[in-house]
């Protein structure tokens, strides 16, 4: 008898262990971060990378976690050549991307520069929105069907990783759009691409794209779909996580946003939003305390400044000057902070003084500096604190010594010694 319970207890762990890891799979799933810093993002006017820069960023981007490099676009020049042909000779264990047209030298030379990677996938694709077909190739639908599953099978002479790109797929016919990735999966594509090409879509527009995709073809689930989104109305972020969030599972974004015109999606951010809300189940393999290292090495590279208001890796991300802000901060950090600079490799929060600083953030500073006041000699500071700060946008550390020497305010601790 005793055994017979033994067992079923036993039988009953298996189960409850099963359940769980079965649980996990479903509702932990992994967005696969597409990497095209050195493809899209160089396409910004004088960001042109050489070979070596190339490599370098290659290099990080691999130890950031990214799961595939999109290293540059083979047949464009001897230069983007070489460089995709050294970037695939060099990494170890992410995917090492090229890019080409539907025509069969850019396959060709992207099978050639990525003929030592160790896991190659070649990159090629057509516009398929009406805009395209008419006005960018004087074609129809069913010729564009036609080049699209050609391409595909070309890449697949050689390579086992093959991803499809619809490009204007954000203004592309969702029932048109969803042929053309049945016929491309049909083909031997391994993902597709469905690329927001002018940043046009709307949140809900883009996710509704991704879930129609994903509801009616019919062989959706031998193949990823990724989200390829662009900022002209700032909203690629936002784009790629509705994508996501609808079921896409590769995100192509770039290091600092940079990309034609408004740029692309942000690394940086999206892997952010995944992180801090864990409730979606999604999760990256990046490294979120290397973000800000790598912003800076892009940034100086490709000599870009980052604007100081962005997200996660702008200067002012964890910089605080309202005095309203300021006390919520000092009380408890999490009041206007959800992340963590530490996090995401930043310096730490910055109390900033100016004109709209208060008392607390002003105390605050001087305790920064070793020096300790009581509330009344708070507020003498504070009175003359406020007539420079009104003359400048920002109080430094040597006009707080100033004040206090002028005003004749000695430091308590001082005083104690």
């Amino acid at each position: 008898m005793w055994l017979a319970n033994v067992i079923l207890f036993l039988w009953l762990l298996l189960q409850i262990w099963f359940q769980k890891s079965r649980l996990g799979t479903i509702y932990k799933m992994q967005v696969h971060i597409f990497d095209t810093t050195l493809r899209d993002g160089e396409q910004v006017p004088g960001c042109k990378l050489n070979a070596d820069e190339k490599i370098e960023i290659a290099l990080r981007l691999e130890a950031l976690g990214v799961d595939i490099i999109e290293a540059g676009f083979p047949i464009s020049s001897p230069g983007d050549f070489r460089s995709v042909k050294e970037i695939a000779a060099n990494i170890k264990n992410a995917t090492v991307c090229g890019l080409s047209r539907a025509v069969l030298k850019d396959i060709e030379a992207a099978a050639e520069a990525l003929k030592h990677a160790r896991r190659p996938r070649i990159h090629t694709g057509i516009g398929t929105s009406d805009s395209h077909i008419k006005a960018k190739f004087n074609a129809t639908r069913e010729e564009i069907l036609q080049r699209a599953v050609q391409a595909v099978k070309w890449a697949k002479n050689f390579v086992d990783d093959v991803e499809f790109y619809a490009e204007d797929a954000g203004r592309t016919d969702n029932e048109y759009l969803a042929r053309v990735v049945e016929a491309v999966i049909a083909a031997g594509a391994t993902v597709v691409n469905i690329p927001d090409t002018t940043g046009y879509c709307l949140p809900h527009q883009y996710g509704e794209k991704i879930a129609f995709l994903m509801n009616n073809v019919p062989n959706m689930d031998k193949a990823i779909l990724s989200c390829h989104c662009h900022n002209d109305l700032g909203m690629a972020t936002a784009n790629s996580i509705a994508g996501v969030i609808a079921g896409a599972r590769q995100i192509e974004c770039t290091i600092n946003g940079i990309g034609e015109r408004a740029g692309n999606t942000s690394l940086e951010e999206v892997v952010m939003v995944l992180k801090q809300h864990q409730h979606l189940g999604l999760y990256t393999n990046v490294d979120s305390r290397q973000l800000n290292p790598m912003s800076r090495l892009v940034s100086d590279t490709m000599r870009m400044a980052v604007q100081p208001n962005k997200a996660i890796v702008g200067a002012n991300a964890f910089s605080h000057s309202s005095g309203i802000h300021q006390d919520g901060f000092l009380k408890d950090a999490q009041t206007y902070e959800i992340i963590n600079p530490d996090e995401v490799g930043a310096d730490s929060s910055k109390i900033v003084l100016t004109a709209r600083s208060g008392r607390s953030a002003l105390a605050y500073r001087f305790r920064k500096l070793g020096h300790e006041f009581d509330r009344d000699e708070v507020d003498q500071l504070y009175a003359a604190f406020s007539i420079v700060a009104d003359k400048k946008k920002e109080v430094r550390d040597e006009d707080l010594l100033e004040l206090a020497l002028n005003l004749g305010i000695k430091n308590k601790a001082e005083v104690t010694q």
